[in-house]
């Protein structure tokens, strides 16, 4: 399972791309440009699990700093600051990290 299962190469080459300059990352923008915002509920679940390189059921700090790789290869890192601003975004019950329903409900928001 990729990220081309469910969502367009090109539009994340776009959204990907217009977040190349540090600390210019807008989830909410990201997640309408890459079009996650149009995928169903269990689209959703899906892309998550692949962004959850662990297999922990959680986006911790150090998956959601490299985020934009899980849409391009060679995107660029997070900046500290995006990391923790989207962090503190997704993260609702404060346990330090990004379980599913967060991720859904931070999708959604967008």
């Amino acid at each position: 399972m990729s990220m081309t299962d469910f969502l367009s190469a090109e539009d994340m080459k776009k959204a990907v791309g217009a977040f190349a300059a540090a600390d210019s990352f807008d989830h909410k923008k990201f997640f309408q440009m890459v079009g996650l915002k149009k995928k169903t509920p269990d689209e959703v679940k899906k892309i998550f699990q692949i962004l959850d390189k662990d297999k922990s059921g959680y986006i911790e700090e150090d998956e959601l700093g490299s985020i934009l790789k899980g849409f391009a290869a060679n995107a660029r890192d997070l900046s500290t600051k995006e990391t923790k601003t989207l962090m503190a975004a997704g993260d609702k019950d404060g346990d330090g990290k990004i379980g599913v329903e967060e991720f859904s409900a931070l999708v959604a928001e967008s």
